[in-house]
């Protein structure tokens, strides 16, 4: 083997080295954007819309999506290049994250949807509790007539 081939073998070993750790390290800045299971689970607010909120809130996931998109398009780099010797580790772990990711977003959407139908919810009841309220007083003037 020629110098050159030597230092092309060592130099594309170091590369494949670099893409695996910028791909590890974009997944764990991909889970650092994730809430925590206490962020999800307490919940400080005196109502029920507060709650929603602040649970909306929690499932923010930052920029975890784009921290994923980074680990995939180095993962898929390295492996088109068949840069890594083991990839499964971190196919798995991209599919899991990604996963997490979508849960979450869904969780939000639909948190966000409850939110906006609480307060509509509310008003229809009141109005309706209003309503039954004038026509008992109804009922009651016409009894006392």
């Amino acid at each position: 083997m020629t110098q050159a081939t030597l230092d092309d073998d060592e130099l594309f070993s170091e590369a494949a080295s670099e893409m695996r750790e910028d791909v590890e390290a974009s997944l764990e800045r991909a889970r650092e954007q994730l809430p925590t299971g206490d962020e999800l689970w307490e919940v400080d607010a005196d109502n029920s819309l507060g709650a929603l909120n602040g649970l909306r809130s929690a499932l923010d996931v930052g920029d975890a999506r784009d921290h994923l998109h980074d680990a995939k398009k180095w993962f898929t780099m390295g492996k088109e290049a068949d840069a890594f010797e083991d990839s499964e580790d971190l196919a798995e772990e991209i599919e899991t994250v990604e996963a997490l990711i979508a849960d979450i977003e869904d969780a939000h959407e639909a948190v966000g949807d409850l939110a906006s139908t609480v307060p509509q919810l509310r008003n229809t009841l009141e109005e309706l509790d209003e309503s039954a309220d004038a026509d008992a007083d109804t009922d009651a003037d016409a009894a006392e007539a």
